[in-house]
């Protein structure tokens, strides 16, 4: 019989809000156990007792390393834990076995045990997490402001004449300078009611652009700061920048090479042969947003670049579309970009 001391135990957990549901395995893939724990400090290192009375603890998985899972993450790797982050439950055996969260946290340990997940979690402890959190920021803000912007235009063409008229065609811009200086008084008229309306929308509109500009200030010296190589290269921007940054991560390390990075921005083509067919197709995976990073810095360039219209113009010539072509851009600025990702300073 095995002692505790000698048995290997894999960890695996399904995380949520409020609880994390954790199991434990052995080497030979045996249940030992799920149990709820608290998603607190306090619950994480009973969490970590539990399984170190199981035997000696290998590898856990954690599925949602990226939401729920990220205070749990931290708290493993800086116990020095061996982690790695596990994708969502396979729908055919949750089909078969049923949804439960112990399911879900016994799969996750099985996968990690399996060698099935193998990718380590984003770090979220240096600059690139401080990036992604002001990025989210001022994402929200610009919605809020083209929401803003959207809503004074449908009240103007719905406003009485005397409002209307003075409006009639202006810019976004003249729009909100104009209806910012309104006056309205006493709202006891649709005039004065829509001329508030418009007013304190437009000021939401200024303050959300005041608000959107401290933040770009702080992300052009963060960006900057942590990758002045990247928003060096032609065509890249800190917006683009930080995407790309976002989506490597604090511990770029856990790119094993550029062909993975390609694959995580959705740029790396995807093999769909069939006997004698042999073809690729699009990917439709990975980051989109850093995908829609590099698609930006590819447009830059071949409205500007020579050497990029050149190739453009000498690929269509060889027969391939526009779209294709700008596909093989994306993937060699993949290529280009990793070069400067890899330098980011690794805190893991």
């Amino acid at each position: 019989m095995t002692r505790v001391a000698d048995r290997v135990v894999v960890g695996g957990v399904d995380t949520h809000k409020e609880i994390h549901v954790a199991a434990a395995v052995d080497g030979a893939g045996r249940i030992l156990g799920t149990k709820e724990f608290a998603t607190t400090p306090a619950g994480h290192k009973a969490m970590l007792r539990w399984w170190a009375r199981k035997g000696r603890l290998a590898r856990v998985g954690v599925e949602g390393t990226g939401a729920y899972g990220a205070g749990l993450a931290r708290f493993l790797a800086e116990e020095g834990v061996d982690i790695v982050e596990v994708d969502r439950p396979n729908r055919q055996l949750r089909r078969r076995r049923g949804k439960s969260d112990p399911v879900d946290a016994e799969a996750a340990a099985r996968a990690a045990l399996s060698g099935e997940a193998s990718g380590a979690p984003k770090a979220r402890n240096g600059n690139v997490e401080m990036i992604r959190a002001l990025r989210v920021a001022r994402r929200s803000a610009i919605k809020a402001r083209a929401q803003a912007t959207n809503q004074m235009h449908a009240l103007v063409a719905t406003a009485p004449d005397s409002v209307r008229e003075p409006l009639r065609g202006l810019s976004s811009i003249r729009l909100v300078e104009r209806c910012a200086r309104f006056r309205p008084g006493d709202v006891d008229t649709p005039e004065a009611a829509m001329k508030l309306a418009l007013l304190e929308l437009a000021r939401r509109h200024q303050s959300l652009t005041q608000e959107i500009k401290r933040l770009d200030g702080h992300l052009d010296r963060l960006v900057a700061a942590t990758s002045p190589g990247l928003v060096a290269r032609f065509g890249v921007s800190t917006d683009t920048a930080g995407a790309l940054l976002v989506a490597a991560g604090d511990n770029p390390g856990r790119l094993r090479s550029e062909s993975s990075f390609a694959a995580l921005c959705g740029v790396s083509p995807v093999q769909c042969s069939s006997g004698q067919l042999q073809r690729h197709r699009l990917n439709r995976g990975g980051d989109r947003a850093a995908n829609q990073a590099l698609w930006r810095i590819v447009m830059v360039r071949l409205a500007h670049d020579p050497r990029t219209r050149h190739y453009m113009e000498m690929k269509r010539k060889q027969g391939r579309s526009k779209k294709e072509v700008i596909r093989c851009l994306k993937r060699y600025v993949a290529r280009e970009v990793f070069a400067d990702l890899s330098r980011v300073p690794d805190l893991t």
